[in-house]
């Protein structure tokens, strides 16, 4: 069954139509990628499924719910989760607090930050995000500063940070944007991992290795548009995603 639906969805800024009649299905407990050429409306859809924006017609639907009109936090609280292609850390703080903001957050739904170390169930909480940090791999920098981190450590703490929600969701904006191979590889393997967890995601990456290596299945965007939707192995094929964007270089 689709956990995520999007039907007929447009989008317009001024004269440009950024997404023309999009219409795309994530079924529940798949990975699922969406590429296409710089300025194909990629980031513009995914910021119609968190809230950022609304679409001028038609509908975007999670676990059978409407989110058209609800605020990011709330969409964050039903159980969607995004990854940003700049990793979205607390510089300042170390690992474990920075894991610990989110669940306070998913938890109580708002908190203030210079009280947040204050409240009932620090303990447990703290307990949970080491956990989490276990199994991303980060126990031993459990207390280092975040901002000391490298770019693929920083990409694993927010990965910690969004899983300590729970999510039934998670969005990723080119997660593996910067990176060395070396890093781009154990990232994709960490993916793999949460993925047998059974959580949903969408995937949107330029890197043809990371797409053919994660996606269940592909859906093509080009100047806005669905131009194609398939399993990996016959999007590479098909004609039209060629042209519009792998080229022969990439298959």
């Amino acid at each position: 069954m689709p956990i995520l639906t999007v039907r007929n969805v447009n989008k317009r800024f001024g004269g440009l139509k950024a997404l023309n009649e999009v219409n795309l299905e994530v079924e529940e407990g798949t990975v699922h990628a969406i590429i296409g050429p710089n300025g194909a409306g990629k980031s513009t859809l995914l910021n119609c499924f968190v809230g950022r924006l609304e679409p001028d017609t038609d509908t975007v639907d999670f676990d059978g719910t409407s989110l058209l009109g609800i605020k990011p936090h709330e969409i964050n609280q039903v159980g969607v989760s995004r990854v940003f292609q700049t990793p979205e850390i607390f510089g300042d703080l170390s690992l474990v607090e920075n894991v610990m903001i989110p669940a306070l957050a998913k938890r109580d739904g708002a908190f203030k930050l210079n009280g947040w170390s204050a409240m009932n169930g620090e303990t447990e909480l703290r307990q949970k995000s080491m956990e989490m940090l276990g199994d991303l791999g980060l126990a031993d920098q459990a207390e280092q500063q975040a901002s000391q981190l490298s770019r693929g450590d920083k990409r694993r703490l927010e990965l910690a940070m969004c899983l300590i929600q729970d999510p039934k969701l998670l969005l990723l904006d080119e997660p593996t944007a910067g990176m060395a191979r070396a890093d781009t590889n154990n990232t994709i393997d960490l993916l793999k991992e949460i993925a047998k967890r059974g959580i949903t995601m969408v995937v949107i990456e330029h890197d043809m290795h990371v797409v053919f290596s994660l996606a269940d299945k592909i859906s093509v965007l080009a100047q806005g548009t669905v131009i194609a939707e398939d399993l990996p192995e016959k999007i590479k094929g098909n004609p039209k995603v060629q042209e519009a964007y792998l080229g022969g270089a990439h298959l």
